[in-house]
C-alpha cells in the first residue's frame, strides 16, 4: 500500500477572487453615490493642482514652478493564473496613471494582500517579481510597501511621478472639435472571462499579456504637444465610461464610430460565444442613460464598448491639426493599433455611438 502523502493542490489564482483586474472596480453608479456622501473636511490646498473633483487618473501637487508631483494607487485581484504575469499586469496598470497625466514615473510602493497558507510562498514571490520586472522596464525602483494576510490575492502599486506643471494633462480639458484617439484595442475583460472558462487558447493568451503589459509610455510625449488638450486611460469602466468622464468634465458630447474602434484579435468571436463580464453589465447600468446607441450597430457593440479594460490604452483628445503627430508618437512606441475613433462636439455631455 502506498502511504506517500498526497501533495496539496495549489488553487488557480483566478479561483480565489470574486472578480479580476480592473473588473473589480466598484460600479460607477455606486461609486458616485458613495463619493457624494463624503464632503471634504479641509479646504483645498492651493498647490493641489488635481484632486478628486474631476475623476482624474492621479492627484497632482505643485512642488515648485518647474515640477509637479503625480501620485496614484491601483491594485486588484488576479486576472490571470500565472503569478508572474499577474504581477506584471498589475504593475503596468498602476504606472499607467502616471503616463496618463503626462508624467514620468520616479518610484513605486508595493501593495500586497495574500491568502497565506492557501497559495505557496513561491507563488507570492513570483507575483512580486513580475511587478518588479515592469518597474525595472519603467526605470523605477519599488522603494517599499505594505503587506497583509487577506482572504483574496491582491497586488498593486502606489506610483509616483514628476512632470512640468505646463505638461500636466487632465481628463476634463477637451475642446470643441477635438479628435478622439484610442491607444490600445479593446477586449481584455472578454479575454479574462474566456480564460476563466478555459476557452482562451495560447495565441489569445499571448495577445492578452502583450497588451496588458505594454507600458503607456507615449503619455509623456503626448502631453508635451500643445494640441493635446485632454488625456486619460481606459480601465475598469470601459471605453464609454472613461470617455464619459472626459465629456462631463469638459461639457462636451462625443461621437464615436464603432467601426473605427480597434479590437484585440479574436475578441469579437469570444464575445459572440458568450464570454462576457458582469462588470460590463454593471458599467452599462451605471451610465447607459448618457449613451445613445445607433439602431444599426452590431449586437455586441454595447458589450465591447463597456468591457472593463485592465491596463488599457490611453485616450487622447487633440486638435485635428495634431492627429498626425499623435499617431506618429503611438506608432514609434509600438502601439500599432492606435486609431482615431471619434470627435468631440457641443451638446449635452454624453456619447453618440454610430456604426
Amino acid at each position: 500500500m502506498n502511504s506517500d502523502p498526497v501533495a496539496p493542490v495549489t488553487p488557480r489564482l483566478t479561483s480565489l477572487s470574486h472578480g479580476g483586474g480592473c473588473g473589480c472596480k466598484i460600479a460607477p453608479g455606486v461609486l458616485s453615490d458613495i463619493l457624494k456622501k463624503n464632503a471634504p473636511l479641509l479646504p483645498r490646498p492651493q498647490a493641489l493642482l488635481v484632486g478628486n473633483e474631476s475623476s482624474d487618473d492621479a492627484a497632482v501637487y505643485l512642488l515648485n514652478p518647474e515640477q509637479a508631483l503625480i501620485a496614484t494607487t491601483d491594485f486588484f485581484m488576479p486576472i490571470v493564473d500565472d503569478p508572474f504575469d499577474f504581477g506584471r499586469i498589475a504593475a503596468t496598470n498602476a504606472i499607467s496613471d502616471i503616463y496618463a497625466m503626462g508624467g514620468t514615473p520616479i518610484m513605486a510602493l508595493a501593495l500586497v494582500g495574500m491568502p497565506i497558507g492557501t497559495i505557496p510562498l513561491e507563488t507570492i514571490a513570483d507575483i512580486l517579481r513580475g511587478g518588479e520586472t515592469i518597474c525595472a522596464q519603467a526605470g523605477i525602483p519599488i522603494a517599499g510597501g505594505h503587506s497583509i494576510d487577506s482572504v483574496e490575492a491582491i497586488y498593486g502599486l502606489v506610483a509616483m511621478g514628476l512632470a512640468h506643471p505646463s505638461h500636466i494633462r487632465r481628463n476634463d480639458s477637451a475642446q470643441i472639435g477635438d479628435v478622439i484617439v484610442l491607444g490600445k484595442p479593446l477586449g481584455v475583460g472578454i479575454q479574462s472571462a474566456a480564460l476563466k472558462s478555459d476557452a482562451l487558447d495560447a495565441a489569445g493568451y499571448a495577445r492578452m499579456i502583450a497588451h496588458t503589459t505594454q507600458l503607456n509610455t507615449p503619455g509623456k510625449s503626448l502631453a508635451q504637444l500643445p494640441g493635446v488638450h485632454a488625456l486619460t486611460d481606459v480601465t475598469g469602466f470601459g471605453l464609454l465610461g472613461h470617455l464619459l468622464e472626459v465629456c462631463r468634465g469638459s461639457g462636451l458630447r462625443a461621437e464615436v464610430h464603432f467601426a473605427d474602434v480597434p479590437l484585440i484579435e479574436g475578441v469579437a468571436e469570444l464575445a459572440s460565444s458568450g464570454h462576457t463580464t458582469g462588470a460590463s453589465r454593471r458599467n452599462w447600468a451605471g451610465y447607459g442613460a448618457e449613451v445613445a446607441l445607433a439602431a444599426d450597430l452590431p449586437p455586441l457593440a454595447q458589450t465591447l464598448l463597456t468591457d472593463p479594460q485592465t491596463s488599457g490604452g490611453l485616450l487622447v483628445a487633440c486638435s485635428p491639426e495634431q492627429v498626425g503627430e499623435v499617431l506618429r508618437i503611438f506608432r514609434n512606441e509600438g502601439f500599432a493599433q492606435a486609431a482615431v475613433i471619434g470627435i468631440l462636439k457641443p451638446g449635452t455631455p454624453g456619447i453618440d455611438v454610430r456604426a
